[in-house]
């Protein structure tokens, strides 16, 4: 790894617990019986526990959309044409995505970043995630889907935009991603890093049926072999090396975006599976990074379960979302807005002149 992502890791620090606990004597001491908003005071909490103090105010969101291409894409594991993730990326940056419109509503700010796409398109409002990269990763069933260098740079990259969203204001940031056959890719990391079998970990993705789930399986086991990541194998690798054989791009890109949020001490919103497995390789790297982090949503895809556990992590959402793009994080925005809102806006008790119990 280099010196760069290595300064990084070790500036993520660990959730302040006091800071959980002012936030808790904080809201129950508001007109409502102890605990009784539930998961809305959990997650006031866990707010305060990230930035090590308890907001004041709303937090500024931001919506980090990164697409790519895969090589993996050639084995028939997408019903869709890989050239639809370089048009998702023109509708992103139009605004007619549904992350677009999500994000929109929920007051955010989207930032959408081409990080390998084969075919970008020529529109204004799309990022590079680093400069002379590679258009699209390899056919993991082949070998690598990246130099072990592009891998880096684009952790790097993550990382350098999260901070840059911190130094601008950004108090929050949720991540999304867009490639046509990305969940492959994730289910491959996924099942190196947990470890499992890829039986356990693969789904439909954008809409496989019966037949399709069953080659993918297949594909990923090879990718597995070919890459000397099968058995437990991949569990025992480095982080780094099982994103360089067998990720993607996008995937390695968010990692990044993980790391320098948590470094920033601004809570991550995950999306669904493509980005938990980002978030399996990031904990990989830096453990105290999961502290960092909340799961907007639980994808129907069968291997986010499995690690949602291993980060420990319960979703706010389980709306059986399955697009991606970052559109469960931007639905969880208003459960944050809320969660402060009722830190900074409800009545005390002894300011309402309520009794309590």
């Amino acid at each position: 790894m280099s010196t760069n992502l290595d300064a990084a890791l070790v500036r993520i620090p660990r959730p302040r617990a006091e800071a959980a606990r002012e936030a808790g004597r904080l809201l129950d001491a508001k007109t409502k019986p102890k605990g009784s908003l539930g998961r809305l005071e959990e997650l006031a909490c866990r707010l305060a526990a990230i930035r090590g103090e308890v907001p004041d105010g709303p937090l500024p969101p931001a919506i980090v959309v990164a697409a790519a291409d895969h090589g993996v894409a050639g084995e028939g594991v997408s019903p869709y044409a890989q050239a639809v993730t370089g048009q998702m990326l023109a509708n992103f940056a139009s605004g007619g995505a549904a992350v677009s419109v999500l994000t929109r509503e929920a007051g955010a700010r989207l930032v959408v970043i081409d990080a390998g796409v084969v075919d970008p398109p020529r529109v204004e409002g799309v990022r590079a995630a680093i400069r002379n990269g590679i258009r699209g990763s390899g056919n993991i069933t082949h070998g690598a889907a990246m130099p072990h260098s592009i891998t880096v740079a684009l952790i790097e990259g993550g990382i350098a935009l999260a901070e840059e969203l911190a130094a601008d204001g950004i108090a929050i940031v949720g991540v999304g991603d867009m490639g046509i056959a990305n969940t492959t890719a994730a289910s491959a990391v996924c099942a190196a890093l947990l470890p499992a079998d890829p039986s356990d970990v693969c789904g439909p993705g954008t809409g496989l049926d019966a037949s399709g789930v069953s080659r993918k399986v297949e594909v990923v086991r090879a990718a597995l072999r070919v890459n000397g990541l099968d058995g437990d194998r991949g569990a025992s690798s480095d982080p780094v090396d099982v994103l360089a054989a067998v990720g993607g791009l996008e995937i390695a890109f968010l990692t990044g975006v993980m790391l320098g949020a948590a470094s920033r001490r601004v809570p991550v919103l995950l999306d669904g599976f493509v980005t938990g497995a980002s978030a399996l390789v990031a904990a990989g790297l830096a453990p105290d990074v999961t502290g960092s982090m909340i799961a907007a949503t639980r994808s129907p895809e069968p291997g986010h379960r499995f690690v949602l556990e291993r980060l420990g992590l319960v979703p706010l959402l389980d709306l059986g979302l399955r697009l991606g793009e970052g559109s469960g994080a931007a639905l969880a925005l208003p459960w944050v807005r809320a969660a402060v809102a009722i830190l900074t806006d409800m009545a005390t008790f002894e300011a309402a002149g309520v009794s309590r119990a």
